[in-house]
């Protein structure tokens, strides 16, 4: 009868099994690395291609973006040129040396845009981009 005790349940040893709790908390860091959005908020626009292109994103860069009919927004906000300017400044006060780009739709006049750059050249910022998207 030495092989019935072979077969007798074991008592387990005191403690919790901290495997199920391991394996949710891993399932819950998947889903939301996948599902958070890293993106600039801004409007949405049909960006021009380049045949290379060089993430500028950083916590605190300002995004001012050109629609189609040529209306300027500044973080998915609409402003006029002096608003725009005035912001900035403001910005510029609390943070001296913060990065901008500029997102302008390949429809939109090439002049708006040289003048939201001439913007930024008075304001003396000297971190602005350009952003392009990729080629097809």
């Amino acid at each position: 009868m030495a092989t019935s005790a072979k077969f007798t349940p074991r008592k387990r040893s005191g403690g919790i099994n901290i495997t199920p709790f391991v394996d949710v908390l891993l399932v819950v860091l998947v889903i939301f690395i996948l599902t958070s959005n890293a993106s600039i908020p801004g409007i949405k626009v049909d960006l021009p291609k380049a045949s290379s292109a060089m993430a500028l994103e950083k916590p605190k860069t300002k995004a001012i973006t050109i629609d189609s009919a040529g209306q300027v927004f500044l973080d998915a906000y609409p402003v006029t040129l002096p608003e725009l300017e005035e912001r900035l400044r403001t910005e510029k006060a609390l943070t001296p040396d913060f990065p901008v780009i500029v997102r302008g739709d390949a429809a939109v006049q090439y002049a708006k845009v040289v003048e939201v750059l001439d913007l930024l050249r008075r304001i003396d910022l000297n971190q602005v981009g350009l952003v392009t998207g990729k080629p097809a």
